[in-house]
């Protein structure tokens, strides 16, 4: 009987943590023999290897711990690879040499694919005086634009979807700049944007006084507070950005204050971390450890719960001895202090199968009781860790137990860090968990409601067609299993629930957790600018250390729905007819250091109500390009005759790197000129509602075409399995279908 509880949990476990050789062949016939791989890799730092082996396998069996994808993916493969999850990289100097320093830190990490945050307070303003040479700063923001290109030129070389957090103080000069930088479709679009808002600027915006923009020292304007506040909600209410930190409420309750500053986050947000910080990240299932589920005795039983959070926190530990690191610095400060970030999964999934509303006054409590029994547990199990392995090297006992955190925490936890000190830091964090839910049987991801009962997923055979299958939530199948129709009767989602729910669920959580939380709040697209700022009041006043919303609208689109609602993607197994006249547009491409401009003319077909490319034509007066342009129009037209999701030419051609240099276009880097010809068929794919993206921007040439109208685009598809239905879950634009996940 297969270990997996739903089709697409075995589907994900072959695509993203199957161990295969270099050719694609799996190595692993099971997902024990994974389970097996990544116990023996974390148990080889152990005394006794082979007991703490059968330890963590049984901790991984049925799901019930989840360490993060890089953790399942790479660990005992003997792949070059890290298994943490995030960094925040070093302070950026305000100088050229020191930032392009940090730019190619920046490049070493994402190489190994770890999501990297940064702070770009440290930079200068725009405008400010360069000295020696004359010239005026380009402040913080072009340096940012800089950063973007290089991270589409780490993704495009192959590596992994790059995620990028950027964190600006609100008393920066360029703050209204940079609050409004993703208002441009086209830019940034590798970063997540959130702005450090202080104590001082809270208390400045609740009395309606003016504020100060300082650098240096130097105070280079004032604007009432209240207004730049006003900015930053306006801005996020019509375009989901930037978010927004609660940094001296992160700092004050950080256990290490007496050590570090912390100014930046990892890309969603649920770890802040110091300069050069790392994090790893594990989940435990509350779904999988339900007794009873819907029955009179419905709950988790404490001292199941416990143990094993226990075995997690030593396995966790036991990674920060066994990954590498892209930087030596990064591994310098992980050992120093060795931070994990314990969280949970499956909770809303746990709270129906125990007869509690998600949001509900009784769900709230319910989830303070089961953060509080992770965090003893987790604390508990950390000193005795410290009492047989020793404490983390820069633990300095007064300090620790007298931060914020830690004077919250139980007196019989307190009394075994003095005892025996603690191994680990920080311990517990929430963190974004949708590929992972998705692999554990379709699990409610973190601590986020659930999404839907059901919705289709289109599975792609290998003839190019697609096939239907239902992706039941985890939940709603145990109701099904045990012979019930319809849904629980606590069954909520995140359609149905009001602002102030999500937000009473993660303050509840926050309380518990040492590092932050990685949630969005979902609000209706008719809420009020009033009411939809009123929610980021109430998160500040609540405890929370962020606040990430959403808000579909005409800019953000409406991800809120179904996947099965969306239009189906078309497949097809013969070439199609040619009509006697096609639609079509025509772009102009400048190639910079070439004579002549290249027109591209890309015509549509309607089929099955569905606007898709037909065909492409590529021409150009100069003719060193001939012969590849001929060829190019002939192969790439073949292929969207014949069908099906076709959008791989995209990514094909985005790919391609010319030896000699690229060109910067738009304000990116474009790797060649086949790269940029992939953009502008991109482009024209997104106008016509074909595939989500961005392409070069480039619009139709109305004197080169007789159609410059097109078809607005149908909504958000998956850039890596082409499922319409994309939503906005723990802060990450995510595939309800693949988990594939903005954020990396």
């Amino acid at each position: 009987m297969s270990a997996f509880a739903a089709p697409i949990a075995e589907q994900i476990w072959d695509m993203k943590y199957r161990l295969k050789d270099a050719s694609g062949t799996p190595l692993e016939t099971s997902v024990e023999d994974s389970w097996r791989r990544v116990a023996r890799a974390l148990a080889s730092v152990e005394r006794d290897p082979a007991r703490w082996e059968e330890r963590f396998f049984d901790a991984l069996r049925d799901f019930r711990f989840l360490p993060a994808g890089r953790i399942l993916a790479g660990a005992g493969t003997g792949r070059s690879v890290t298994l943490f999850n995030c960094f925040v990289m070093g302070t950026i100097p305000d100088s050229l040499e020191g930032i392009f320093q940090a730019l190619k830190e920046a490049a070493l990490t994402m190489q190994q694919g770890g999501g990297i945050g940064y702070d770009f307070s440290t930079i200068r303003p725009k405008g400010a005086e360069v000295r020696g040479v004359s010239a005026d700063a380009s402040g913080p923001l072009s340096f940012m634009d800089v950063w973007d290109a290089m991270c589409r030129t780490i993704m495009s070389a192959g590596s992994r979807r790059g995620a990028m957090m950027a964190t600006m103080r609100c008393d920066h000069p360029d703050i209204e700049e940079f609050i409004a930088a993703k208002q441009d479709a086209a830019r940034l679009r590798m970063f997540n944007l959130s702005v450090l808002v202080t104590d001082a600027f809270m208390a400045a915006v609740e009395a309606d006084a003016p504020w100060e923009l300082v650098f240096g020292g130097r105070v280079w304007r004032t604007l009432p507070a209240r207004a730049l506040w006003h900015r930053i909600m306006r801005a996020t209410y019509d375009y989901a950005e930037p978010g927004v930190i609660f940094i001296d409420r992160i700092n004050a309750m950080n256990n290490l204050a007496y050590a570090e500053t912390i100014a930046a986050t990892n890309p969603c947000g649920e770890q802040p971390l110091p300069p050069y910080g790392a994090c790893l990240l594990g989940s435990v299932n509350l779904a999988r450890l339900v007794r009873d589920p819907y029955g009179p005795g419905a709950g988790i039983e404490a001292g199941e719960l416990a143990e094993l959070v226990r075995t997690a926190v030593r396995m966790m530990d036991n990674t920060v001895d066994a990954s590498r690191f892209p930087l030596p610095e990064q591994a310098a400060e992980a050992q120093a202090k060795r931070r994990i970030g314990l969280g949970v999964t499956g909770l809303a999934d746990a709270l129906t199968m125990c007869g509690l509303v998600y949001g509900s006054p009784e769900a709230v409590a319910q989830t303070e009781n089961w953060m509080r029994a992770v965090a003893r547990a987790a604390y508990l199990a950390s000193a005795a860790l410290a009492a047989e392995k020793g404490a983390f090297p820069l633990h300095d006992e007064a300090a620790f137990l007298s931060s914020g955190f830690m004077a919250g925490m139980d007196a019989d936890v307190r009394e075994a860090v003095a005892r025996d000190g603690i191994r680990n830091a920080l311990l517990t964090s929430v963190a974004p968990t949708g590929t992972i839910s998705l692999y554990a049987g379709n699990v409610s991801s973190g601590i986020e409601p659930v999404f839907a009962a059901s919705y289709t997923r289109k599975v792609l055979q290998p003839d190019g067609s697609r096939t239907e299958e239902e992706v039941v939530d985890f939940a709603v199948a145990e109701w099904r299993r045990q012979g019930k129709e319809g849904l629980p009767p606590a069954y909520a989602d995140a359609q149905g629930l009001p602002p102030e729910a999500h937000v009473a669920m993660q303050a509840a959580a926050q309380r518990w957790v040492d590092s932050s939380i990685s949630k969005t709040i979902n609000v209706p697209a008719e809420i009020s600018f009033e009411s939809f700022e009123g929610v980021y009041r109430a998160a500040f006043e609540a405890g929370c250390k962020g606040c990430t919303t959403y808000r579909p609208n005409e800019v953000t689109g409406s991800v809120l729905a179904v996947a099965s609602e969306a239009p189906e993607p078309v497949s097809l197994a013969e070439p199609l007819d040619r009509p006697a006249a096609l639609d079509g547009a025509t772009y102009k491409l400048k190639w910079p250091g070439s004579e002549h401009a290249i027109y591209i003319t890309i015509n549509d077909v309607i089929h099955g109500g569905r606007r898709r490319p037909f065909e492409v034509f590529i021409n150009s007066k100069n003719m060193e390009h001939y012969a590849w342009t001929v060829a190019l129009t002939r192969m790439i037209s073949a292929v969207f005759r014949r069908g099906g999701e076709v959008s791989f030419v995209v990514e094909e051609l985005k790919a391609v790197f010319d030896p000699r240099g690229g060109a910067w276009m738009g304000g990116r880097y474009v790797p060649s000129i086949l790269a940029a010809i992939g953009g502008v068929i991109e482009q024209h794919m997104v106008a016509i509602g074909f595939i989500a993206g961005e392409g070069l921007g480039l619009k139709a040439d109305p004197e080169a075409t007789g159609r410059n109208g097109m078809a607005a685009p149908a909504g958000r598809v998956c850039p890596m399995c082409g499922t319409p239905g994309m939503r906005m879950i723990e802060g990450c634009m995510t595939c309800p279908a693949c988990g594939h996940s903005s954020c990396g």
